[in-house]
């Protein structure tokens, strides 16, 4: 081969290469333009989130607060309804309401809220 052709062959060898580099960086310019287009959906999404949020835990704390006030309020309840039971029933040489076989419950919440169950 003489050296004009080994020189052609080599620019072409060049020219190729290089539409094959152009090729690929057009190609991975539009694939990162989409990922970048998502990106910017996702971000005003959280950014709608993050502000949901902050609408939503002071009414966390009022929920918790009821929560905490009608939990401390079942033994007091729970209380009441043995009362009840005992003074209602039908038979009253019983001495005590039937209790389970597992025992009576006993909540160690009582003390928390301030009630003392009487011992009969």
């Amino acid at each position: 081969m003489s050296e004009s052709t080994l020189l052609v062959i080599t620019v072409v060898e060049i020219l190729v290469l290089i539409a094959g580099l152009a090729f690929f960086l057009i190609w991975l310019g539009s694939l990162l333009g989409k990922i970048a287009t998502t990106l910017e959906a996702g971000d005003g999404l959280v950014s709608q989130i993050a502000a949901d949020g902050k609408a939503i835990r002071p009414g966390l704390e009022h929920i918790n607060r009821t929560g905490r006030t009608v939990a401390g309020a079942l033994p007091l309840l729970y209380g009441f309804a043995e009362e009840i039971i005992r003074k209602a029933t039908p038979n009253p040489d019983r001495p005590e309401v039937a209790v389970p076989a597992s025992g009576r419950r006993r909540s160690r919440i009582h003390e928390t809220v301030g009630y003392a169950p009487s011992r009969h």
